[in-house]
């Protein structure tokens, strides 16, 4: 609820999801499960009650199978879930919005410390999604140095930073394959994969980006990244340091910045989706 009133659209703060697994089914075993969840589901949303958008795991094609299902079940072309396609309705921005946004607002705060721009900062990220993918991006067009990033398999480092070729190689295989990071051991030479592993302590940097999950980094992964000239930890997940990781970062006085207001690009675009379809534009 917080972090939707930050944005000061007219947007509540529901959150729900289920217990199904998406790792190793195949995409009419996904389909199938967002048809049945819907057939349940639509009778609890609509474009003025509760309106679903994705999450980890989530993405445009869920959106798509869940919003077709409730199309048939229905007979109407209405706003009750946002992330979708641009063919059915969706935002030209959305896919992007989180990641960018977490780094919009990074570059907002550093510039009130006088760091007017990224160049050459050696910056850790976790996660491989969306949230991830397009924060590294943009990290990318302002010459900072990405040195990892990750997912539920392991982590990856990168010798000399993330270059152009490394994103679209993640990005194809995140995206089109839906495979681990470490099928980049397959291309290039010049990065490592540890399985199992997650950034926070196995790398120097100077900004830590979890984009990951909830509670993933914890007090030890702290104690590890200030050993290691980290200065500033920005959220791009939800909730992902513990309340022992975040109370440490305050007390060492890191530039701590929580998630509630920087990874709200993502919730701010829904609602100009939202907008978008109740105005019936393109």
């Amino acid at each position: 609820v917080l972090k939707n009133s930050l944005t000061t659209l007219p947007m509540g703060g529901a959150k729900g999801g289920s217990d199904f697994n998406p790792h190793g089914r195949s995409d009419s075993e996904i389909q199938r499960f967002c048809q049945s969840f819907m057939t349940e589901l639509y009778r609890h949303i609509g474009p003025n009650l509760d309106i679903p958008a994705g999450d980890i795991n989530v993405g445009s094609r869920e959106i798509g199978y869940l919003y077709g299902q409730y199309k048939r079940i229905v007979n109407r072309v209405e706003c009750i879930c946002t992330g979708k396609g641009v063919v059915y309705g969706g935002s030209h921005v959305r896919e992007q919005a989180t990641g960018f946004g977490v780094i919009y607002f990074l570059q907002n705060v550093l510039s009130r410390y006088g760091v007017q721009n990224l160049q050459s900062i050696r910056v850790a990220i976790s996660g491989a999604g969306n949230v991830a993918l397009y924060a590294a991006y943009k990290l990318l067009q302002l010459q900072a140095t990405v040195v990892a990033v990750s997912d539920s398999n392991g982590c990856l480092l990168f010798d000399g930073g993330m270059t152009w070729d490394h994103w679209k190689q993640i990005h194809m295989v995140k995206t089109g394959a839906k495979g681990s990071v470490e099928k980049l051991l397959d291309t290039f030479d010049d990065v490592q994969f540890l399985p199992h592993e997650k950034p926070w302590r196995n790398c120097e940097c100077d900004i830590a980006i979890p984009c990951a999950t909830q509670n993933e980094v914890d007090e030890g992964d702290v104690a590890y990244l200030l050993q290691h000239s980290c200065r500033c930890v920005i959220e791009g997940a939800n909730m992902p340091c513990t309340m022992q990781a975040m109370k440490m970062l305050l007390q060492k006085q890191v530039l701590y910045i929580p998630g509630k207001a920087s990874n709200a690009g993502g919730v701010a675009v829904s609602g100009l989706e939202m907008a978008q379809n109740a105005s019936k534009m393109p």
